[in-house]
């Protein structure tokens, strides 16, 4: 299965400050004079100056490689190898044809060894609430046999940086990652997702490859 690597989205430049020009442009300043006096000292009245400040919303959001502020340029892969074990022993099989082995005739059973299944998770924003969802692009297919894409479930280290489930096709339930600051407008959250298979059903042999897509968003 693979995801995503991090995306980067909207403006890098977080502040734009207007400067002052003329009567058009965002700064404008009015003006006041004083005649001479030869009693009475000059005063002018209050001169006034408008400002304004532009921040740009933003998304920072990546999963396996990369780090703030540059996303990664690779996609990651997890990948289960399920090994049999013959009952009988317990003994695992030798690979090759004509290998003796004890077996009751009992199904074997098979143990699951991930790889590469536990991903650094970043969110960045300054965009309000940022909601995560998972698409399933892909299907976990090996030519006609398939596998549900549900029984890929993700675990995550931080509950305010959840992961959202996976769906077995289109887009699933969306989850919601908590705000740092500022009344949940700002996010700042890292995290590692750790991937596993439940391996519910007997399967064809083979490889099964797949894709998951993950989505950062914000109103």
């Amino acid at each position: 299965m693979r995801h995503l690597r991090g995306t980067f989205a909207n403006a890098v430049a977080l502040l734009a400050v207007a400067s002052a020009a003329t009567d058009t442009d965002t700064a404008r300043a009015a003006s006041s004079s004083a005649v001479p006096s030869a009693t009475v000292p000059l005063s002018t009245g209050a001169v006034a100056l408008d400002f304004t400040i532009a921040i740009d919303k933003f998304i920072f959001f990546r999963i396996g490689d990369g780090a703030w502020p540059t996303p990664g340029g690779t996609t990651s892969m997890v990948s289960f190898a399920l090994a049999p074990t013959i009952p009988g022993g317990p003994t695992t099989p030798t690979a090759g044809n004509n290998k003796p082995v004890n077996w009751n005739g009992a199904a074997p059973t098979f143990s699951v060894t991930p790889s590469g299944n536990a991903l650094p998770v970043e969110v960045r924003s300054n965009a309000g609430q940022v909601t995560l969802r998972a698409t399933a692009t892909t299907p976990l297919s090996n030519g006609t046999s398939t596998i549900p894409m549900s029984e890929i479930a993700i675990a995550s280290s931080d509950t305010n940086l959840p992961a959202p489930a996976i769906p077995n096709t289109g887009t699933g339930t969306p989850v919601n990652v908590a705000g740092t600051a500022l009344g949940n407008l700002v996010t700042v959250r890292s995290a590692t997702w750790t991937f596993s298979y439940a391996n519910l059903a007997s399967r064809r042999a083979g490889t099964y490859l797949g894709m998951v897509t993950f989505t950062a968003s914000s109103p």
